[in-house]
C-alpha cells in the first residue's frame, strides 16, 4: 500500500486524542456533506424548473421553424414542396400564416395573434391534446380554437349561435386611409375549442384558424406563407435536415430550432442556472475552511510523529502528502454521502411531491448526470485546494521547531 495514503487513511478514521480536533472535524465533515447534498437538491431543481419552463413552448413550437429574412410572408413552389415531402429527414410539415389581428365578441375586443395552419398542423405539434374544451378546428373551415386566456378575456363560450365572433384585419397597400369601415377586411368565425397550455402567456397569444381563413383576411396568394413548420424524423440529426431544408428552400428563409425560438428563455434559464451554480460554490468555499482548519490542527498535533518520520528518511514532500491525501479521504467520503442523501431527496420529490406549487402540482425536480458530475468535481476540486493549503503548512520550520 503506498506510505502516504496508509498514514492519511489511519489519520482520517482514527480519534484524536482532542476533544476539539474531533469536533472540528466532525463539523467539517458535516459541512461538505450538507454543501454537497443543497448543491445537488438546489441544481435538481433548477434542472426541473428548466423542463417545466420549456414544457409549455415544447407542445407549441415544432423542432425546426422557417422564416422569410425579407418582410413577413415568402413563397412555395409545388416543386420545393415535393422535394420537402420526399425528404427522409423530415417526418411531416405543416404550411403556417400568422399575422397580429383584432378579435371582437360581445362588444368585447383582444389583439392576438391569428395562426392560420393546414390539415398537418396537428401532425408536427401536439395542440390537439391541448385542447381543454370542445375539439380541433376542420381543415378548409370557419372554425377556431382560442387561448384559455382569450376565451376568459372576452367572456366566450363555444358555439355561441346568438353572438358573432368577428375578426377584423387590415387591408394590405399604402397611403392613407380615408374610410376606416372600407380599411379591414372581417369575417365571422366559430369558436369550437379553447386550448389551454397552462401558462397565461401563451393562453393569451394565438386563435387558430384553416390557413384559407388567414390567407383571405391577409389577402395572400394560395402559396404564401408566414413560415413552415418541421417535424424531424427519429434518429436524424438537426444541423443535417436545417441543411436539407435551408437547401431546398434557398436563400429566401431562415430556420431556427426550438432553442432559437425561445433564445430569450434558454438565455434566462442558463443565467438563473449559473448563479445558483456560483452561490453554492461560494458555500462550498465557506464550508471548507472548516476542514483547512481540522487539518491544520491535526498537522500540528501529528508535528513529533512527522518529525520521527523526517529523521527516518521520509521526505517532505511525501509528509505533505499524507495531510493532502487525510483533506481529500474526507472530502471524498463527505461529497459521496451528500450527493447520495441529496439524491434521495430528489427521487422523494419526485415520487410522492411533498413540496408543491399549486394543491394539484409538485415542485419539478431532475437528476442529471451532467449535475452530478459538476458537484463532484466542484467539491473535489475545492476540497483539494483546501487540502493543498493546509498541507502546505509542513515544511522545513515545521519539522525542524521544537
Amino acid at each position: 500500500m503506498n506510505f502516504p495514503f496508509y498514514i492519511a487513511k489511519r489519520y482520517a478514521f482514527s480519534r484524536s486524542k482532542s476533544k476539539a480536533i474531533n469536533v472540528i472535524t466532525a463539523i467539517a465533515a458535516v459541512g461538505i456533506v450538507v454543501s454537497a447534498m443543497a448543491m445537488l437538491v438546489v441544481m435538481s431543481v433548477f434542472s426541473g424548473l428548466r423542463d417545466f419552463s420549456t414544457s409549455f413552448t415544447n407542445e407549441l413550437d415544432p423542432e425546426l421553424k422557417a422564416f422569410s429574412i425579407k418582410g413577413k410572408t415568402f413563397a412555395v413552389s409545388p416543386e420545393q414542396e415535393a422535394k420537402l415531402k420526399a425528404s427522409t429527414s423530415l417526418a411531416g410539415y405543416s404550411k403556417v400564416v400568422e399575422d397580429r389581428v383584432l378579435f371582437l365578441f360581445k362588444e368585447k375586443q383582444v389583439v392576438a395573434n391569428m395562426k392560420g395552419v393546414d390539415a398537418e398542423f396537428i401532425q408536427v405539434t401536439n395542440m390537439e391534446n391541448n385542447v381543454l374544451y370542445g375539439h380541433w378546428l376542420e381543415d378548409d373551415s370557419d372554425e377556431v380554437v382560442v387561448g384559455l386566456g382569450i376565451s376568459y378575456k372576452l367572456s366566450m363560450g363555444l358555439f355561441d349561435t346568438e353572438n358573432s365572433f368577428m375578426v377584423y384585419a387590415m387591408k394590405p397597400g399604402t397611403g392613407a386611409i380615408d374610410n376606416v369601415e372600407s380599411a379591414f377586411n372581417e369575417k365571422h368565425l366559430v369558436p369550437v375549442g379553447v386550448y389551454s397550455l397552462k401558462n397565461d402567456d401563451l393562453d393569451e397569444k394565438y386563435v387558430f384558424t384553416s390557413i384559407g381563413v388567414a390567407r383571405e383576411m391577409l389577402e395572400l396568394k394560395p402559396n404564401e406563407v408566414t413560415n413552415l413548420e418541421f417535424k424531424l424524423a427519429p434518429n436524424i440529426n438537426p444541423n443535417k435536415a436545417t441543411a436539407e431544408i435551408q437547401n431546398i428552400l434557398g436563400d429566401q428563409v431562415e430556420i431556427k430550432n426550438r432553442m432559437q425560438l425561445n433564445d430569450s428563455l434558454y438565455k434566462m434559464l442558463n443565467t438563473e442556472n449559473i448563479v445558483v451554480y456560483l452561490i453554492f460554490t461560494l458555500v462550498v468555499i465557506i464550508t471548507l475552511f472548516n476542514l483547512v482548519g481540522a487539518l491544520i490542527m491535526i498537522i500540528l498535533e501529528k508535528q513529533n510523529n512527522m518529525k520521527t518520520l523526517h529523521n527516518l528518511g521520509v521526505r517532505e514532500s511525501l509528509l505533505r502528502k499524507v495531510f493532502l491525501l487525510q483533506g481529500l479521504i474526507l472530502t471524498f467520503l463527505g461529497g459521496f454521502i451528500g450527493v447520495v442523501l441529496g439524491i434521495i431527496i430528489v427521487l422523494i420529490q419526485q415520487r410522492y411531491e411533498l413540496l408543491k406549487i399549486t394543491p394539484d402540482l409538485g415542485y419539478p425536480v431532475k437528476i442529471t448526470f451532467n449535475n452530478i458530475l459538476l458537484v463532484c468535481v466542484t467539491i473535489l476540486v475545492l476540497g483539494f485546494i483546501a487540502s493543498y493549503i493546509a498541507a502546505s503548512r509542513v515544511n522545513k520550520r515545521y519539522l525542524t521547531s521544537n
